[in-house]
């Protein structure tokens, strides 16, 4: 659906967009993350054809974008929806004509857009809300309506740019849900850029991570988060975990075949040994349950622990912290 091969951007000397491979298949939830700068925005508005790009290719639907003209261009376009942070509605106008307004302007019967908005008022969660004013709305409503809108013209692909950025926790869950059924109901190709890791963790089946004008990662959403590249580190930071003076701190790292069961109590028990648990956490993604937990190990115990861990196929990583013993854990392996 789309594929992008060695394709470059710049802004005068700034290079924004340096050598990027990406494919999303049909009917695929994307998501494209990176700190601010890192070129997701620009990357989606070449996809949509709002940007032109200096070099490379890009494939929309077997399209390539900058080869089309300004008529082509307008029903390239068409087929493309757009979701922004700030929601993009005008205040002037009420729900029923904010979502009308792009098949007005592409001259639909009145009858069909009547039909059409009724549809999308009801999936989007919103029937009892088509003589409102924006100003009347909760920031939840205002994206709902977004979302109608950008459906209005029955496109192959939605472009999400931080679409839950502006809204609460539990509203952007809820957005997200309702993103995810649209995907479900509709089938559509949904690109997502944000910085929140719940909004990848729930929405997304695959992410690229973006550094500088580059995707420096990509794969899918559990096997990133599970194998915790360095990129995926770069953004999301380390949470400030207070580690005992002593031993190895590690980080078990629990798929959806070993999240769901007892892998760290029965590892204590067949090898007979204690460990530290220095807290841990599960959480949901689309399809699917993972959990980190961080153990503190002694020096004497870590071979043995790690050698069951790689027996039952978990994956774990050493936790880089001042105080973790990696001299004396080196030393001992010596002897």
């Amino acid at each position: 659906m789309i594929k992008a091969t060695n394709l470059k951007k710049s802004f005068d000397t700034l290079k924004v967009l340096n050598d990027i491979n990406l494919t999303i298949q049909p009917g695929q939830v994307y998501g494209l993350i990176g700190r601010s700068g890192a070129g997701k925005s620009t990357l989606l508005r070449c996809i949509n054809g709002l940007e032109s790009y200096d070099s490379g290719s890009l494939t929309v639907d077997g399209i390539e974008v900058n080869t089309l003209s300004d008529k082509e261009a307008r029903e390239f376009k068409r087929g493309i929806g757009m979701i922004f942070q700030q929601f993009s509605l005008l205040n002037r106008l009420s729900v029923y004509e904010n979502i009308a307004l792009p098949m007005k302007c592409w001259n639909y019967k009145k009858n069909h857009i009547d039909k059409k908005i009724k549809e999308l008022v009801e999936m989007v969660g919103i029937p009892d809300k088509l003589d409102a004013r924006p100003h009347e709305l909760s920031g939840g409503q205002k994206q709902r309506v977004a979302i109608a809108r950008a459906l209005s013209m029955d496109p192959k692909i939605l472009l999400c740019d931080e679409a839950t950025s502006a809204l609460d926790p539990n509203t952007a869950k809820s957005i997200i849900t309702l993103l995810n059924e649209i995907n479900d109901q509709l089938g559509l190709t949904i690109v997502v850029v944000t910085h929140q890791m719940s909004v990848l963790r729930s929405a997304c089946e695959e992410i690229s991570i973006m550094e500088q004008g580059m995707i420096v990662e990509s794969g899918p959403v559990e096997s990133i988060f599970l194998n915790q590249p360095k990129a995926l580190s770069n953004i999301i930071g380390n949470k400030n975990l207070i580690f005992p003076p002593d031993g190895i701190n590690i980080k078990v790292l629990l798929s959806q075949e070993t999240a769901e069961k007892p892998i760290v109590t029965q590892m204590s028990r067949e090898l007979d040994t204690d460990f530290m648990i220095l807290g841990g956490e599960t959480e949901r993604y689309r399809n699917s349950v993972l959990g980190s937990l961080n153990i503190n190990v002694t020096v004497d115990s870590f071979t043995k622990i790690t050698d069951y861990l790689d027996h039952h196929h978990v994956v774990w990583k050493m936790i880089e912290d001042e105080n973790n013993s990696l001299d004396e854990l080196a030393e001992d392996e010596r002897e």
